[in-house]
This record gives C-alpha cells, structure tokens and sequence, in this order.
C-alpha cells in the first residue's frame, strides 16, 4: 500500500520575522502552505482579531493557505504548579492575551486565518504530572474543536509534561473512552532531543490517529537543532515507519526548523531535504 501523501508545510517565522520574508519564500520553494506562529516578534495569540485580519487577507491574496494556528496554548506554568525546567521558547503569558477568554481567542485566530488545526501543549513540565490533570481542559477545547470545526493537536514537547512520544502515547492511552479525542501532533525530533527515540508500540500506537507531524533535526552531541538532514536521526527509517502505519490518505509535514541563526537557508535545505526523503520511500509530497 503507498504511504499517505505528504502536505508540505513550514512554520512562517522560521524563516523570517516578516510576512514580506515568509511569502517570498514560499514563493521561491514552491510551497502553498504557510503555519503560523509569530508576526514581527508577536505571537498571534497576543494580537487582536481586528489585527490578525488583514494578515489573514495578505496570506490569502499571496495564494498561501495556513492549515494550523502553530498556538502557545497551555505552553505556561499549570495552575498552582511552578514548573521545573529553565528556559522556555515561544513561552507565552496568557496575561498578553487580549481576552480573557485565552482558549476561546485561539479558535477565533485560527478561524481568521482559515486553520484547520490549532496545535497544543500539555504545560509546563511539573512534578507529579497526571494524564488526569488535563482532562477538564481537553473537554473544553474539544467544545471549541466541534463547535469551531477546528481540530485540537496536541504536540510532545520535551519542557512540557508531554515531552516523548512515550509520553504522548501514555497519555492518549489515559483518555476516558467517552472523551471527545483531540489528535496527536507527533515530533520525533522533540522526542530525540529528550534521548528518547521512539518506541516501535508507541508509534504503532499513535500513528492511526496522526494527520499532522512536525520534522526538525539534531545533532545529539552537541544537543543542537540543524537543519533537516544535518543531524542524527534517522529520517528516511523513522519517516517509513510512522507513515506505514498512518490511516489517513494525506498528513501535513510541517517544517520546524528551530535554527533561528539562518532560518531561512535552514528551512529551504530541510525542505529540499523532505522531498527527497519522500522520494526515497515512494511518498508523493503535494
């Protein structure tokens, strides 16, 4: 059976802090799908909707179609909780919100942009962290998800509780039987840069529910993230094995490049990078 296709994507302000410089890329790589996150050093979530309209409207005249909201959702400390990790980035205070409704705000951002998906984080790492702990708040996003027609995307992150694929899969397994289910957004490369490769069952496990990855490489002796292809993971193996057991016909394959010092050679050489990659293991990349 051939691999689902693969919708290639990158995150705007990997490449540049302006929309000038994320348009003209995608211009120049062929690519049609734009994720984002940030606009001239703002996250969109501190913005108003009356501000991220006409980046909506600029985006949509450029041709280029944003298929997540890449949010900070719960990338804060818990209520009552003091994380326990040291710097965060893309951190972000819900108190920059400009309503207080921070949740709601999320869905209406990505609703402006047209974003199917609104990705989320699982907190910042604490002690005695319970799948439990989330549940009330999966409920109310998964409201919004119906209510919105927005999917909920919940990404390992190695300074959030769910920082492994190991993780993310224990905590999907957790999930009440009659809970509305957000989707994983799985990063192997998060997961790599924690010294946690990923299980074969945990894989197994998520992949079934997977229409969404984030790609990004390391360069484990140095604990650096480079461009993709650069560094130690396997990608050609770990790419095979997860699309081979993905259900769905066509995944998003967004590019995270995370090399902030020459973002936007990094994320054309880890684009170049992704169709070749796809090439090798017979995945069509639209």
């Amino acid at each position: 059976m051939a691999p689902p296709r693969l919708a290639l994507a990158v995150i705007g302000d990997e490449i540049g802090p302006t929309l000038a410089e994320m348009i003209s890329f995608c211009s120049e790589h062929g690519v049609s799908r734009l994720d984002m996150r940030t606009v001239d050093g703002r996250n969109l979530l501190a913005m108003t909707l009356g501000e991220v309209t006409p980046i909506a409207a600029t985006l949509k005249s450029a041709g280029l179609e944003v298929p997540t909201l890449v949010s900070p959702l719960l990338k804060w400390p818990a209520p009552g909780q003091a994380p326990a990790g040291g710097p965060v980035d893309f951190a972000f205070d819900p108190a920059q919100c400009p309503q207080k409704d921070v949740l709601a705000h999320a869905f209406d951002i990505a609703a402006v942009l047209g974003a199917s998906r609104i990705r989320v984080f699982s907190h910042l790492r604490y002690p005695g962290f319970a799948p439990g702990d989330l549940h009330r708040t999966i409920d109310r996003l998964q409201a919004l998800s119906a209510e919105r027609n927005i999917l909920v995307e919940i990404e390992n992150e190695p300074v959030c509780n769910l920082g492994s694929i190991a993780e993310l899969a224990w905590f999907f397994e957790a999930l009440p039987g009659a809970m509305s289910r957000p989707r994983p957004l799985v990063d192997i490369g998060n997961s790599y840069a924690m010294g946690a490769r990923p299980d074969a069952t945990d894989i197994a496990y998520l992949a079934p529910m997977v229409d969404l990855i984030h790609l990004k490489d390391r360069d484990l002796a140095t604990g650096r993230t480079v461009p993709l292809g650069d560094g130690d993971i396997p990608w050609a193996d770990e790419l095979e094995r997860l699309l081979s057991h993905i259900e769905a016909p066509e995944i998003v394959a967004s590019i995270e490049t995370h090399c902030p010092h020459d973002g936007r050679n990094a994320t054309a050489q880890s684009v170049k990078t992704l169709r070749r990659l796809a090439g090798d293991i017979g995945a069509e990349i639209v």
